[in-house]
C-alpha cells in the first residue's frame, strides 16, 4: 500500500502545480509604473541611443521592443497592428520573423512557440524579456538594473559598435579648432618644380549595321608643375584616329590668402586658356584663350543660390551627390578620371553636401562640405573684384582649325561686389559679349542682396544697349523645417543675353525641400514648379517632385515630371508626364544599382531600364581584379543591350576593358589606361609612376618620428616611427609609414587647407601620441609639399565637475583641455556624477575651460580653476574637485 500511496502523492502534486502555474498564467503580470525602468545601451564602451524604457517582471526584466530597435539601428519593422515584427538583425541572414497571433517565432532556420513570459504588452508596446530578445538578435543583453545598463555583448564586432568606432575615428582627426591657429607647412614658389603628368589613353572598337566597322583611339594628357613664381598647366588631347585635336595651355598663380598682385590683394590671377565669369542675368562661363582676376575667396561660389563640385574619380568608381541627406545627383566614372556636379542649387542656412564614392572592390570614400547661405554670403566692409576677357571657344593653340560653331568671339566681363554692412551688399558688372546670330552688346548688370530674418534676398537688373532690360527678384528662406526658393524674372525690350534666351519674356519657380519623419529612416522630398512665359504667347508649365528614402541596405530615389505647355495659336498639345527611379543596395559583396524611366502621360509606356552590379573577383589568381556587369533596355530605339567590364588597378596604372552587345547585332569593345608620372619627394630627381592623380592633385610627404628631447623638431638620432597611419582631413591614408617613416599623401584637393595628422590608434604604444593635432597643407596641383609631424610620450588628466555651493557634480558638460599657446587639443563631456577624463594627453602644462557653447547653455563662467602639469614623473593628473561658478547676470534697473 505504501508504494501506491506514494505515488498518489506525487501525482497529487504534479496536478497542484500544474493548477499553481495556471492560476499564475491567469493573474498575468501587467505593467506598472512602480515597475518602470529606464536604460542606457552600453555596447562596450560606447552608448548608443536615447535610452531604453523597461519593465521589473515576475520573471525577469523585459525591455521596449521599438526602443531596443532604435538604439541599435537594426532594420525590423514592428506592426502594432498585425501584431508582427520582421526583418533581420545585424547580418541580412540573420532573419527575424515574430507573428503574435499564431503565437510563433523564426530566426534564421529555426522555429519556435513564443512562450507567455516572452513578451508582455505595455502602454509603450511590447516588452519582450531580455533572453528573448538575445535569442532574437543573436547577442547577450544583460539588464544591470543597479547602474540602470543594457549591456549588449558580442563575438564580434556589430554594426553600431564599427559605426562608432568610426565616428571616434573621425572626432580624434576632426579639428576642434581654427586652422588658422595651426603651424603650416609651406612650399615656397621657387626655381624650376619639374611637372607631374596625368595620361588616360583608350583603344575601342564598333560594329554596328548602320555604321560598319570602327576603331578609336583616343588620349588625354594633362600637366602641371612650376616655374619660379607662375604654375603652369597644359591640356593635350586627341581625336578618334589618335590625332592631336586640342592644345589647351595656362599660366596662373593661386593663393587663398590673397597675397598676389600688391595691392590689389588677389587670390587667382591665369593667363592663356581661362574659363569666364558667370552671373546671374547675363554672363555664362566660357573658355577660351585670355586672362581673369579677381580677389574673390578660392571656394567661393560666384552666385549665391548655386555651386558647383569637381573632384577625382578613379576608374571603375562611381559618386553620388546628396545635400542635407538627399540623394540629387549620380556620376560614373568618366575617360578624364572625374566627377561633375554644375550649378547644383543650394538651401538657405546650411547646405551639408556629402560626395560618396563607391568602388570597385566596395571600398567608400566620402567627402563633406558645408555652404552656408545667409548673412555669411554677404561680405562685411569688404570689396570683391574680378576682371576677364576671353575669346570664346578659341584655344590659344589651334590645333585642328576647325569651324566655330554656337557661340564664339572676344568677351569681357567686369564686376565689384561690396558689402555694406553685415545684412547688405551690392554687386555692379559690365559685360561685352559676342552673342550668335546677334554679334556684339554691351551690358550692365546691378544686383542689391540683402538678409531679411530667417531669408536672404537678391534683388538685380541688367539692360543693354539696344533698350533691352530683365528684373530678377530671388530669394531663400527657411521656414520649420521647409527650405524653400523663390524666383521671378521679367524680361522687356527684346533682351537677349547667355542666360536669357531670344524669345523669354518671363521664368517664376518655386521649390520647396522639407524632410517627413526623423533620423535616418525620414524621407527627404524636393519640389520644383516653373512657369515659362515666350514673347510668341506661348507658355510652359513644369512640375518636378523627388523623395529619397532608405530601407536597410537598399537606397530608393523616386521622381516624377510633368510638363505642360500652352500655345497662343493651334491645339495644345497634352500634358506629359514622365517618371523615374534610382536603386542602390548591396547584396552580400556585389553592389547593384538600378535605374528606370516610365513615361505616364499622354500615354503610359516604359522607356528604359539599366541594371549595374559590382564585385570583386574571388579567383586568388585576379584577386586584384574587379568586375562590372551592365544590362538595359531603351524602349524608343528598340534595343536591349549587356555589357561587361573587367578593372585592374596597380600601383603603377589601372586598367579596364569592357564589352558590349545590342539585341540589334551591335558588338563594343574597349581598354582603357590611366598612369601619372611625376617626381619622386623621397628621392632628389627621382621619378615615381603611379595609378593615382598627380597633375591635378596635391600630395604631402610625410615623416613622422619620436621628439624625445620635445623640442619641435626632428634632431640626429631621434627614432623614426614606422607603421602609422596618416589622417588628411577626415579621411585616413590608405598606406602606412615605412621603414623610415615616411608615407606620400596623394590626392589632396589643390588650395583647400587641410589638416594632415597621425592617427593616434594607429600607434602601437597607447603612451606614445602626436604632441600636436598635425601640420595644415595648402595643396597645389602637382606639388609635393614634405613636413614632419612629432610623436611625444603622454599620459592622462581627469577631475569631477561639480556645481558651486556643494550642488553636486555637473553631467553633460563640454570641458577643453588647452596648451600653453592657448590652443585647445582635446575635448572631453562629464559623466553623470561629473566626471571627466582626457586620455592619450601629450607631455605639457595645461589648463582647463568650458566650451563656449556648454558655457553659454549651462550659464557658467567658461574659465576653471586648475592647472595639469603632465611630465615622466607624473603622467596621470587628478584635478579633484573643479568647481564651476555660474554667470554673475547684473539686474537692470
Amino acid at each position: 500500500m505504501r508504494p501506491l500511496f506514494n505515488q498518489f502523492a506525487k501525482a497529487f502534486v504534479a496536478l497542484a502545480l500544474v493548477a499553481s502555474a495556471s492560476s499564475a498564467r491567469a493573474e498575468r503580470w501587467t505593467a506598472s509604473s512602480d515597475d518602470a525602468l529606464l536604460f542606457d545601451v552600453r555596447l562596450n564602451q560606447y552608448r548608443l541611443g536615447d535610452g531604453v524604457r523597461g519593465y521589473a517582471t515576475p520573471a525577469g526584466t523585459c525591455v521596449d521592443f521599438a526602443d531596443v530597435i532604435i538604439a541599435l539601428d537594426i532594420p525590423v519593422r514592428l506592426d502594432k497592428q498585425s501584431r508582427r515584427a520582421t526583418g533581420w538583425a545585424f547580418d541580412e541572414s540573420h532573419t527575424l520573423t515574430v507573428d503574435r497571433v499564431a503565437g510563433t517565432e523564426q530566426t534564421k532556420n529555426f522555429s519556435r512557440k513564443v512562450a507567455p513570459d516572452d513578451i508582455y504588452d505595455t502602454p509603450e508596446g511590447w516588452c519582450v524579456s531580455t533572453a528573448t530578445l538575445s535569442r532574437w538578435l543573436g547577442v547577450t543583453l544583460d539588464a544591470d538594473t543597479g547602474n540602470a545598463l543594457l549591456v549588449v555583448k558580442s563575438d564580434k564586432k556589430l554594426p553600431p559598435q564599427l559605426a562608432a568606432e568610426r565616428r571616434a575615428r573621425v572626432a580624434t582627426v576632426a579639428p576642434v579648432f581654427d586652422l588658422a591657429t595651426l603651424p603650416h607647412a609651406s612650399a615656397p614658389y621657387r626655381g624650376f618644380k619639374a611637372p607631374a603628368i596625368d595620361v588616360v589613353a583608350s583603344l575601342g572598337g564598333v560594329r554596328d549595321r548602320s555604321n560598319g566597322n570602327r576603331l578609336d583611339a583616343q588620349y588625354e594628357i594633362y600637366a602641371s608643375g612650376e616655374l619660379g613664381p607662375v604654375a603652369y598647366d597644359a591640356r593635350l588631347s586627341s581625336d578618334r584616329r589618335g590625332l592631336p585635336s586640342a592644345l589647351r595651355l595656362r599660366a596662373y598663380r593661386t593663393d587663398p590668402g590673397a597675397a598676389l598682385l600688391g595691392p590689389l590683394k588677389a587670390t587667382h590671377v591665369a593667363v592663356g586658356d581661362v574659363s569666364g565669369l558667370s552671373t546671374a542675368l547675363v554672363a555664362q562661363a566660357s573658355a577660351g584663350r585670355g586672362f581673369v582676376v579677381t580677389n574673390r575667396p578660392v571656394d567661393r561660389p560666384q552666385n549665391f543660390d548655386r555651386t558647383d563640385f569637381r573632384g577625382e574619380l578613379p576608374r571603375g568608381w562611381d559618386a553620388e551627390l546628396y545635400r542635407n541627406g538627399q540623394l540629387l545627383a549620380f556620376a560614373n566614372d568618366r575617360a578624364d578620371g572625374r566627377y561633375e556636379f554644375l550649378d547644383v542649387p543650394l538651401q538657405y542656412g546650411q547646405n551639408r553636401f556629402e560626395i560618396i564614392l563607391y568602388g570597385p572592390q566596395g571600398q567608400v570614400r566620402r567627402n563633406a562640405k558645408s555652404v552656408p547661405v545667409g548673412i555669411d554670403s554677404i561680405p562685411p566692409a569688404k570689396t570683391w573684384y574680378w576682371a576677364g576677357a576671353n575669346e570664346d571657344g578659341r584655344d590659344l593653340v589651334n590645333l585642328a582649325n576647325a569651324p566655330l560653331m554656337g557661340r564664339h568671339g572676344w568677351r569681357g566681363s567686369i564686376g565689384l561686389e561690396r558689402g555694406l554692412n553685415a545684412k547688405t551688399s551690392v554687386l555692379l558688372t559690365g559685360h561685352s559679349l559676342f552673342i550668335h546670330t546677334i554679334g556684339r552688346r554691351n551690358f550692365g548688370e546691378v544686383a542689391l542682396r540683402r538678409a531679411l530674418g530667417p531669408a536672404l534676398a537678391e534683388f538685380s537688373a541688367a539692360g543693354d544697349v539696344s533698350g533691352g532690360r530683365v528684373l530678377r527678384a530671388q530669394a531663400l528662406a527657411e521656414v520649420g523645417s521647409a527650405h524653400i526658393g523663390m524666383e521671378t524674372i521679367w524680361v522687356g525690350g527684346n533682351f537677349r543675353s547667355d542666360r536669357i534666351l531670344r524669345d523669354v519674356t518671363g521664368l517664376h519657380s518655386v521649390t520647396v525641400d522639407t524632410f517627413f519623419g526623423n533620423g535616418r529612416r525620414g524621407i527627404p522630398v524636393h519640389i520644383d514648379a516653373r512657369l515659362t512665359k515666350r514673347a510668341t504667347g506661348d507658355s510652359s508649365v513644369e512640375l518636378t517632385s523627388r523623395a529619397s528614402n532608405n530601407f536597410g541596405r537598399m537606397s530608393v530615389t523616386a521622381e516624377v515630371a510633368y510638363r505642360d505647355e500652352r500655345r497662343k495659336f493651334g491645339p495644345d498639345p497634352p500634358p506629359q508626364i514622365d517618371a523615374g527611379m534610382l536603386a542602390n543596395a548591396r547584396i552580400g559583396k556585389i553592389r547593384l544599382r538600378g535605374e528606370a524611366r516610365f513615361r505616364l502621360a499622354p500615354e503610359t509606356k516604359f522607356q528604359s531600364a539599366t541594371i549595374v552590379g559590382e564585385w570583386s573577383s574571388g579567383n586568388s589568381l585576379l584577386r586584384a581584379a574587379d568586375w562590372r556587369a551592365e544590362i538595359g533596355f531603351d524602349r524608343d530605339l528598340g534595343r536591349a543591350r549587356a555589357g561587361l567590364g573587367y578593372i585592374r588597378r596597380f600601383d603603377r596604372l589601372a586598367l579596364s576593358a569592357s564589352g558590349e552587345i545590342a539585341s540589334d547585332g551591335a558588338v563594343a569593345a574597349g581598354l582603357n589606361m590611366a598612369f601619372s608620372i611625376g617626381p619622386d619627394p623621397r628621392r632628389h630627381g627621382g621619378i615615381r609612376v603611379t595609378s593615382d592623380k598627380l597633375a591635378s592633385q596635391g600630395s604631402a610627404l610625410v615623416r613622422v618620428y619620436r621628439d624625445t628631447n620635445m623640442n619641435g623638431r626632428r634632431d640626429p638620432g631621434e627614432r623614426l616611427e614606422k607603421g602609422a597611419q596618416i589622417s588628411a582631413g577626415q579621411m585616413p591614408v590608405e598606406q602606412l609609414t615605412d621603414a623610415n617613416g615616411e608615407v606620400i599623401v596623394d590626392g589632396l584637393e589643390p588650395f583647400r587647407p587641410v589638416l594632415v595628422g597621425v592617427d593616434g590608434s594607429s600607434l602601437p604604444d597607447l603612451l606614445v601620441q602626436p604632441s600636436t593635432p598635425g601640420m595644415v597643407v595648402t595643396p597645389r596641383p602637382g606639388i609635393s609639399v614634405a613636413l614632419e609631424l612629432p610623436l611625444v610620450s603622454t599620459g592622462d588628466v581627469d577631475g569631477t565637475l561639480v556645481r558651486s555651493g556643494g550642488g553636486g557634480g555637473f553631467e553633460g558638460v563640454d570641458l577643453e583641455l588647452v596648451n600653453s599657446e592657448g590652443r585647445a587639443i582635446a575635448r572631453a563631456r562629464s559623466d553623470f556624477d561629473g566626471f571627466f577624463i582626457f586620455e592619450g594627453v601629450p607631455y605639457g602644462r595645461y589648463s582647463l575651460r568650458i566650451l563656449k557653447l556648454s558655457a553659454d547653455a549651462a550659464r557658467l563662467d567658461p574659465k576653471l580653476n586648475g592647472v595639469a602639469i603632465i611630465g615622466e614623473n607624473s603622467p596621470s593628473v587628478h584635478l579633484g574637485a573643479v568647481v564651476a561658478f555660474p554667470v554673475e547676470v547684473l539686474a537692470s534697473k
